[in-house]
């Protein structure tokens, strides 16, 4: 077998640890295994890199992805994932040179615009981001994601109008997008538009039904809104599906302390006990839980 072929094979053998087996230590010893059959077989740079990556060992990622940009050098991909790296080393300076360079050398590159506006944003510069955003926007009207950078950036700085503009054009895209549904539903909370922050956490749900969250989240609504039965199905619904959500069992306890209150029972008292000392067995800091428990006792003398 011819070293190229080799490579390749090591290559594959890389791939099934990596993306199959969940094995990025092994993985790691193929990919590496394939570079030395062929110094310049990009995509194991790129695997190898991406590992590093993930498990935040810059410094190791960092020649890997270098490399891939020396071997491809008609890729603007190649030069957004080093930018991309060079964003989570903080050298936003670098990042920025990349994805220019990744912009002049496919105009019509989207992803570049869309990163480059993330580093204006990182470097403070609103307006430079906003307009790399709205560039993105010309350039691909009929793609969720310029339109949902802008929203967001809009919904960090509080300019709510502006920013529901842009998530509506999100969902008209794509109406299962989660957050754009998330981020819409939050920010009507922010406005007291109860509501309509409903209707948004709802749909989100029909998206993912699993998101403890999100049940946690409008379980709080509903309480907001005196609905304490509709809030305690939601937070049980929460818990169901994540027992270890603090906020959620706070929120359960809180809501059957105030049915105890009215209406004591042994049985309610011992459940908010147990739900309480479960919270502080997982974070012992818990203040809200510890505030409660004292309550809790207090009533019981």
């Amino acid at each position: 077998m011819d070293r190229k072929a080799s490579a390749i094979e090591f290559f594959m053998e890389g791939c099934r640890y990596d993306l199959v087996e969940q094995n990025p230590d092994k993985a790691v010893e193929s990919y590496k295994k394939s570079l030395v059959q062929d110094p310049a077989f990009a995509p194991a740079y790129v695997n190898l890199g991406f590992i590093y990556l993930q498990r935040e060992n810059y410094e190791l990622a960092l020649p890997c992805l270098t490399r891939v940009a020396e071997l491809e050098k008609d890729s603007s991909e190649a030069l957004n994932n080093l930018g991309y790296l060079y964003e989570k080393m903080d050298r936003l300076g670098r990042a920025r040179q990349m994805y220019e360079k990744a912009m002049a050398l496919e105009t019509g590159n989207v992803e570049s615009v869309l990163n480059l506006g993330h580093v204006s944003e990182l470097e403070g510069d609103y307006h430079k981001a906003v307009e790399y955003y709205k560039k993105a926007i010309a350039m691909s009207p009929e793609s969720a994601d310029p339109h949902f950078f802008l929203a967001f950036l809009y919904d960090q700085h509080d300019m709510f109008d502006e920013a529901i503009v842009e998530y509506l054009e999100v969902l008209k895209i794509d109406s299962s997008h989660a957050k754009a549904l998330f981020n819409m539903a939050t920010m009507h909370v922010q406005l007291g538009e109860d509501g309509k922050a409903i209707g948004y956490y709802e749909k989100l749900l029909e998206v993912n039904p699993d998101n403890g969250d999100v049940w946690n989240n409008l379980g709080s609504i509903h309480e907001t809104l005196g609905k304490y039965d509709e809030a305690a199905r939601a937070y049980r619904k929460s818990i169901e599906i994540n027992p270890f959500l603090e906020e959620a069992n706070i929120n359960l306890a809180r809501i059957q302390y105030q049915q105890y209150v009215s209406n004591p029972t042994d049985i309610r008292k011992e459940e908010i006990i147990n739900r309480l000392h479960f919270v502080l067995s997982i974070n012992p800091n818990q203040k809200k839980a510890r505030k409660l428990l004292d309550e809790l006792n207090n009533q019981r003398g």
